[in-house]
């Protein structure tokens, strides 16, 4: 890959600076206002993009895309930025962590944040590959005591390389969830007589049954012989009455 920097071809150019060489001299131009020479981070609102789309946004990188972006709050009172896009959001992992000089491991450059990208909304969603370093100044980190004139951060976005293991494992996952749903479909099929009716139709036939059982067990004991019977004269004075 051909960059041109102050008017000169490179090739074979590549951009992989270190994390002191990123806060200490790239951020640190941007956000203390300085004039920087260099034309080869973008200044970029990531948030507005999905990450797949930032690859083809970015000034430079193959593997790894770095962007300038502005510090927005969730309120103007304060509050942790907000870090949703269109398909998913940001989630940040673990605590922050300390960025020191090299040469003067006392003196401390910035922090270092890192993010993992899911698709959907908070607090669901799934986890992509998708990986951001997200690098920021102090106030009192400034050299030579230059207040910081632009909130900045610089972000460096690259996607995790996935293990065969890993992969091997998602798909046993999504093979049993595809197992499971199938089984839950099968006992919600029209076969079941729980969910088919046929249960319910059942049940109405053993109603008629019992309801024509007992009809016809009313006319039977109005139709018993001893009702009938020549004797039933002299068993009461109204049985002349019953006698039809």
């Amino acid at each position: 890959m051909e960059r041109t920097v102050l008017g000169f071809e490179l090739p074979g150019f590549r951009f992989h600076p270190t994390e002191e060489q990123l806060l200490d001299f790239y951020l640190r131009r941007v956000a203390t206002g300085e004039s920087a020479s260099f034309d080869i981070i973008g200044v970029l609102d990531i948030y507005r993009h999905d990450p797949w789309e930032l690859p083809g946004l970015a000034k430079i990188g193959e593997r790894e895309w770095y962007f300038f972006v502005p510090r927005e709050r969730k309120s103007r009172s304060g509050g942790r930025p907000s870090r949703r896009t269109e398909g998913g959001f940001w989630k940040a992992t673990g605590s922050d962590r300390t960025i020191r000089s090299a040469a003067e491991p006392r003196r401390v450059i910035g922090l270092k944040k890192t993010l993992v990208f899911y698709r959907g909304r908070a607090p669901r969603g799934t986890r992509t590959d998708w990986i951001m370093n997200e690098y920021r100044l102090q106030e009192d980190c400034t050299s030579a005591g230059v207040p910081l004139v632009e909130h900045m951060v610089l972000c460096k976005v690259y996607r995790k390389a996935t293990s065969l293991k890993e992969l091997e494992q998602r798909a046993a996952k999504e093979e049993d969830t595809k197992a499971c749903n199938s089984d839950q479909d099968n006992y919600h099929s029209p076969s079941n007589p729980l969910d088919s009716g046929e249960l319910k139709e059942t049940k109405e036939e053993v109603v008629k049954e019992v309801e024509v059982s007992s009809s016809s067990a009313g006319v039977e004991w109005m139709q018993e012989p001893f009702i009938t019977q020549p004797w039933m004269d002299h068993w009461s004075p109204y049985a002349n009455t019953l006698n039809f």
